[in-house]
């Protein structure tokens, strides 16, 4: 198993020499290379791991038109020679040492292993609170809007390893730092492993992290949740719930219309309802997810639209009890319970 340490720069020429030092000790015993893909650093970090190539089994790649950490792992890919990939950043802290657990995981038939930083064993020195709330943040984003990793815990690491088949004739596309939530969406795998890991302290240069990284992250969660056709279902989701509007309104009046009082005539018609939201949503929104019995979908579905009723009415209380005008914090309970209905259903009716 040849082993291909992907490492793209930017300004970290200081880092390189013990990076080199350290990955070739973990690896010890391998048949490795060490990949460098650098965008043409003001630093010259390209022509410093030229100079320790001569020590080390080092690739350079030294990039002058294109700029980007994921499409510089990209690079990585297309120019590595190994059956395994490691992915990793320059500047320490992601500890070389770690690489052999990753590639013992990989032997036993994992084709994507990750270096977690919240799975037991796993953490993160000294960040600050609002670091740590970002981090969180980002990945609950992912997760809930893209279904394919809700039980990844961390899949926006910036450490992991792969088999070369999983990213071989794989379009990938992304925006921003996150490739690995690129690959896991669009990769061909069936198995991912994670291992806990201590990020730690950067050694040198500075962090990535800032109001642009965040906002290509949701930009490349919603270009992948098009990609799923996640924002397809969303949308029939939505004309499913309008379709259901009207059939409550018809059967209301017919029932009162017919001699029930208006008050016990609003079961039934909701009753009636759901069944509609139910059956167009089990045909049509999510046909391609019919994995638990009927039964279950429909008691399922059935507590999502309780739930979403509560969550609505909580919402519209509190707003209204803050003053808010009662038509517009009824608008916003709305809205809050339909995305919690949509939720609910995606990930526990049809998940």
């Amino acid at each position: 198993m040849r082993v291909s340490v992907i490492v793209p720069t930017y300004n970290e020429r200081e880092n390189l020499e013990e990076l080199f030092d350290r990955i070739s000790k973990a690896l010890n015993g391998y048949d490795f290379e060490i990949v460098i893909v650098d965008d043409d650093s003001p630093d010259k970090t390209w022509e410093k791991a030229q100079v320790l190539a001569e020590k080390y089994p080092v690739k350079v790649i030294r990039r002058q038109r294109e700029k980007g950490l994921s499409s510089a792992v990209i690079k990585g890919f297309k120019e590595a020679d190994g059956d395994v990939f490691v992915v990793m950043d320059a500047d320490l802290q992601h500890p070389p040492e770690v690489i052999p657990k990753l590639l013992e995981a990989i032997e036993r038939g994992a084709e994507i292993v990750i270096a977690s930083r919240y799975v037991k064993g796993g953490k993160v020195k000294n960040w600050y609170w609002y670091r740590k709330l970002i981090s969180k943040g980002a990945i609950m984003i992912g997760r809930v809007a893209l279904p394919k990793i809700r039980h990844i815990k961390d899949p926006v690491s910036g450490f992991f390893a792969l088999r070369k088949e999983v990213v071989e004739n794989v379009a990938l596309n992304p925006i921003g730092f996150k490739i690995l939530l690129e690959i896991l969406v669009k990769g061909k795998y069936q198995r991912v492993i994670e291992v806990p890991f201590t990020f730690g302290l950067r050694h040198a240069g500075e962090s990535k992290l800032g109001k642009k990284t965040m906002l290509n992250y949701l930009k490349h969660v919603y270009r992948l949740m098009r990609w799923e056709g996640e924002l397809d279902r969303l949308v029939k989701f939505m004309v499913v719930g309008l379709s259901g509007i009207i059939v409550n309104e018809a059967f209301l009046w017919l029932f009162v219309n017919i001699g029930m009082d208006k008050i016990s005539a609003n079961i039934p018609a909701t009753e009636i309802a759901i069944l509609n939201n139910f059956t167009w949503n089990d045909i049509w929104t999510f046909r391609d997810l019919k994995t638990k019995p009927l039964y279950k979908r429909l008691l399922n579905f059935h507590i999502a639209a309780l739930t979403g009723a509560l969550v609505q009415w909580i919402i519209y209380a509190v707003l209204v009890h803050l003053e808010v005008y009662y038509l517009l914090a009824n608008l916003i309970g709305i809205g809050f319970s339909f995305i919690v209905r949509f939720l609910f259903n995606r990930h526990v009716t049809w998940g």
